[in-house]
Protein backbone atom coordinates (compact mmCIF):
# COMPACT_ATOMS: atom_id res chain seq x y z
CA UNK A 1 0.00 0.00 0.00
CA UNK A 2 1.28 3.74 -1.05
CA UNK A 3 0.19 6.59 1.20
CA UNK A 4 1.10 9.97 -0.31
CA UNK A 5 2.94 12.40 1.18
CA UNK A 6 -0.17 14.72 2.16
CA UNK A 7 -1.50 11.47 3.94
CA UNK A 8 1.83 11.04 5.82
CA UNK A 9 2.29 14.64 6.45
CA UNK A 10 -1.55 14.93 7.92
CA UNK A 11 -0.55 11.57 10.27
CA UNK A 12 2.34 13.10 11.06
CA UNK A 13 1.43 16.59 12.15
CA UNK A 14 -1.30 15.16 13.70
CA UNK A 15 0.73 12.96 15.94
CA UNK A 16 3.22 15.90 17.31
CA UNK A 17 0.09 17.68 17.83
CA UNK A 18 -0.93 14.62 20.31
CA UNK A 19 1.96 13.89 21.72
CA UNK A 20 2.45 17.57 22.92
CA UNK A 21 -1.14 18.32 23.59
CA UNK A 22 -0.38 18.87 26.99
CA UNK A 23 2.02 21.39 26.60
CA UNK A 24 0.74 23.35 24.14
CA UNK A 25 -3.07 25.18 23.63
CA UNK A 26 -2.19 25.58 19.76
CA UNK A 27 0.50 25.10 16.98
CA UNK A 28 1.31 26.91 14.39
CA UNK A 29 1.89 25.57 10.93
CA UNK A 30 5.55 27.10 11.22
CA UNK A 31 6.39 25.52 14.70
CA UNK A 32 5.10 21.78 13.43
CA UNK A 33 6.87 22.09 10.00
CA UNK A 34 10.24 22.93 11.67
CA UNK A 35 9.93 20.20 14.36
CA UNK A 36 9.03 17.46 11.23
CA UNK A 37 11.41 18.72 8.85
CA UNK A 38 8.65 19.04 5.90
CA UNK A 39 7.75 21.81 3.79
CA UNK A 40 5.62 24.60 5.76
CA UNK A 41 3.68 25.59 2.09
CA UNK A 42 2.34 21.98 1.65
CA UNK A 43 1.53 21.54 5.22
CA UNK A 44 -0.78 24.57 4.93
CA UNK A 45 -2.65 23.07 2.31
CA UNK A 46 -2.52 19.68 4.38
CA UNK A 47 -4.26 21.83 7.23
CA UNK A 48 -6.55 23.56 5.24
CA UNK A 49 -8.38 20.02 4.50
CA UNK A 50 -8.04 18.84 7.96
CA UNK A 51 -9.83 21.67 9.25
CA UNK A 52 -12.61 21.58 6.48
CA UNK A 53 -13.16 17.73 7.78
CA UNK A 54 -13.07 18.83 11.60
CA UNK A 55 -9.97 17.28 13.01
CA UNK A 56 -8.35 20.52 14.20
CA UNK A 57 -10.03 23.76 14.88
CA UNK A 58 -8.31 26.83 14.06
CA UNK A 59 -7.34 30.02 15.92
CA UNK A 60 -7.19 32.96 14.41
CA UNK A 61 -5.12 36.13 15.20
CA UNK A 62 -1.45 36.80 15.75
CA UNK A 63 -1.21 34.32 18.65
CA UNK A 64 -3.19 32.13 16.61
CA UNK A 65 -2.32 28.28 14.96
CA UNK A 66 -4.36 24.79 15.07
CA UNK A 67 -5.45 22.59 17.82
CA UNK A 68 -7.03 18.92 17.40
CA UNK A 69 -10.62 18.89 17.41
CA UNK A 70 -11.30 16.26 20.22
CA UNK A 71 -9.21 14.07 22.16
CA UNK A 72 -6.58 12.11 20.51
CA UNK A 73 -7.75 8.94 21.94
CA UNK A 74 -10.75 9.96 19.46
CA UNK A 75 -9.53 10.62 16.57
CA UNK A 76 -8.42 7.63 14.78
CA UNK A 77 -5.70 6.69 12.19
CA UNK A 78 -8.66 6.15 9.68
CA UNK A 79 -10.31 9.56 10.09
CA UNK A 80 -6.57 11.02 9.31
CA UNK A 81 -5.98 9.34 6.45
CA UNK A 82 -9.90 9.04 5.26
CA UNK A 83 -9.66 12.97 4.75
CA UNK A 84 -5.81 12.82 3.22
CA UNK A 85 -6.05 9.69 1.38
CA UNK A 86 -9.27 9.98 -0.85
CA UNK A 87 -8.59 7.22 -3.01
CA UNK A 88 -7.83 4.99 -0.73
CA UNK A 89 -11.02 4.47 0.54
CA UNK A 90 -13.33 4.74 -2.83
CA UNK A 91 -14.82 1.37 -3.65
CA UNK A 92 -12.85 -0.94 -6.53
CA UNK A 93 -14.28 -0.11 -9.73
CA UNK A 94 -16.17 -3.37 -11.61
CA UNK A 95 -14.06 -4.82 -14.08
CA UNK A 96 -15.57 -7.56 -15.81
CA UNK A 97 -18.97 -7.31 -14.93
CA UNK A 98 -21.08 -6.85 -18.35
CA UNK A 99 -18.91 -10.16 -20.16
CA UNK A 100 -18.34 -12.44 -16.62
CA UNK A 101 -20.73 -11.31 -13.54
CA UNK A 102 -19.76 -14.39 -11.95
CA UNK A 103 -16.19 -13.56 -11.51
CA UNK A 104 -16.92 -10.13 -10.89
CA UNK A 105 -18.88 -10.98 -7.90
CA UNK A 106 -16.13 -13.50 -6.72
CA UNK A 107 -13.65 -10.94 -6.83
CA UNK A 108 -15.61 -8.43 -5.36
CA UNK A 109 -17.16 -10.42 -2.43
CA UNK A 110 -14.23 -12.04 -1.78
CA UNK A 111 -11.14 -9.82 -2.69
CA UNK A 112 -11.90 -5.71 -2.78
CA UNK A 113 -14.52 -5.89 -0.03
CA UNK A 114 -12.95 -7.77 2.48
CA UNK A 115 -9.21 -5.67 1.81
CA UNK A 116 -11.77 -2.77 1.97
CA UNK A 117 -13.11 -3.76 5.46
CA UNK A 118 -9.53 -5.50 6.85
CA UNK A 119 -8.11 -1.90 6.44
CA UNK A 120 -10.80 -0.06 7.61
CA UNK A 121 -11.17 -1.92 10.50
CA UNK A 122 -7.21 -1.84 11.22
CA UNK A 123 -7.14 2.05 10.69
CA UNK A 124 -9.86 2.74 13.17
CA UNK A 125 -8.35 0.77 16.05
CA UNK A 126 -5.67 2.69 15.75
CA UNK A 127 -5.75 6.29 17.89
CA UNK A 128 -3.11 9.74 17.49
CA UNK A 129 -2.81 8.58 21.49
CA UNK A 130 -1.42 5.54 20.32
CA UNK A 131 0.79 6.99 18.11
CA UNK A 132 1.67 9.90 19.98
CA UNK A 133 3.11 7.21 22.92
CA UNK A 134 4.66 4.95 20.81
CA UNK A 135 6.41 7.70 19.33
CA UNK A 136 7.51 8.97 22.62
CA UNK A 137 8.84 5.50 23.77
CA UNK A 138 10.85 5.36 20.84
CA UNK A 139 12.13 8.57 20.38
CA UNK A 140 15.99 8.29 19.92
CA UNK A 141 17.19 11.97 19.86
CA UNK A 142 17.98 11.16 23.43
CA UNK A 143 14.66 12.99 24.63
CA UNK A 144 13.44 10.45 27.35
CA UNK A 145 9.87 10.59 28.89
CA UNK A 146 9.47 8.95 32.54
CA UNK A 147 5.71 7.72 33.37
CA UNK A 148 5.37 6.94 37.36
Amino acid sequence: MRISTKGRYALAALTLMAQRADEEEKFTVHRISEALGISKIYLEQVFSFLKRDGLVNSIKGAQGGYRLSRPASDISVYDVLSVAELLMFEKTENSVDESAPGIEKAMTDLVFNKIDKVLSEALKSISLSDLAKYASENNPNGEYMFFI
